[in-house]
């Protein structure tokens, strides 16, 4: 079995960690912004996807960020620096397409926004003007700020409680923005499903490209199972191979949050389970 150690934990926020994987090097290298890969913590564990923040193609080793939301993440979060995880599968899901837009508008929403990051650090690179724009309903679940502001040329952040930065939604920003006269080459938007949302109904409004990250249930990452099929455009597609970046105009978000609500009882339950050591 191909175990893969963890060589750092971090715990950034409340459920919210940070933890740095060993990873074959050769592997590594071939990551690109956009794509993600399936992990499972042993054999009897379910897969689930998460994005790279960053990668150390030398080292070979990827860093994830997770929230403790079901039974899989607190998993995830009870183990330990020196502890394996038995699968990491990658790199998977088609990559972001990184060039030069001109200005570009990055909109993060809680934990959305350690998948946007690796994608504002290459735009960036390649020439770009960036606005950032991170969000979390508090000032405590906020996450990669620092790293964030690095790579922005204007960073914004917003509160839903107003506890830190402007208190409102991303979108209330990204509205002040635009209606300042800010003429936007592209938007990208990471976070959860109803934001993302009302992010691509604001840049309809103005006819601003915009590209989203969608995060539908998802078994195997390949293609093969169809349970991330989500409508775009009026056809379905798969968000494993062909996302997860999709143009948010095109996205159908009553299907994507119609399909994301199937199994909440039973993920209420095997979370439950877990909390009684079953």
């Amino acid at each position: 079995m191909n175990l893969h150690r963890i060589v750092s934990k971090k715990q950034l926020a409340p459920n919210i960690h940070s933890i740095e994987v060993e990873f074959n090097p050769r592997v590594a290298a071939k990551i690109r912004p956009g794509q993600f890969v399936m992990i499972r913590i042993d054999e009897q564990g379910e897969r689930i996807p998460l994005t790279p923040v960053s990668v150390n193609k030398d080292g070979g080793s990827l860093t994830f960020i997770f929230q403790e939301v079901g039974r899989t993440t607190r998993r995830l979060g009870m183990l330990k620096e020196g502890d394996s995880i038995s699968d990491v599968v990658g790199p998977l899901g088609t990559p972001s397409e990184i060039r030069r837009y001109g200005t570009v508008a990055v909109v993060g929403g809680g934990i959305g926004t350690a998948c946007v990051y690796p994608e504002a650090r290459a735009l960036k690179e390649a020439g770009n003007a960036i606005i950032s724009i991170i969000g979390a309903r508090s000032g405590e679940l906020l996450i990669l700020e620092e790293e964030m502001k690095s790579v922005s040329d204007r960073f914004y952040v917003t509160t839903d409680d107003g506890t830190k930065g402007r208190r409102g939604f991303v979108t209330d920003m990204l509205r002040e923005v635009v209606e300042a006269g800010e003429k936007l080459d592209l938007a990208i938007a990471v976070g959860p499903a109803v934001m993302m949302k009302s992010v691509s109904d604001l840049t309809r409004r103005y006819g601003i490209k915009t590209l989203v990250s969608l995060n539908p249930i998802m078994v195997d990452g390949t293609g093969m199972c169809g349970s991330c099929r989500v409508i775009v455009g009026g056809e379905t597609k798969f968000a494993c191979v062909d996302g997860p970046t999709f143009d948010a105009h095109l996205v159908d978000f009553d299907h994507l949050l119609s399909r994301l609500k199937m199994y909440a009882e039973e993920e209420r339950l095997a979370l439950r389970l877990l909390e009684q050591g079953c």
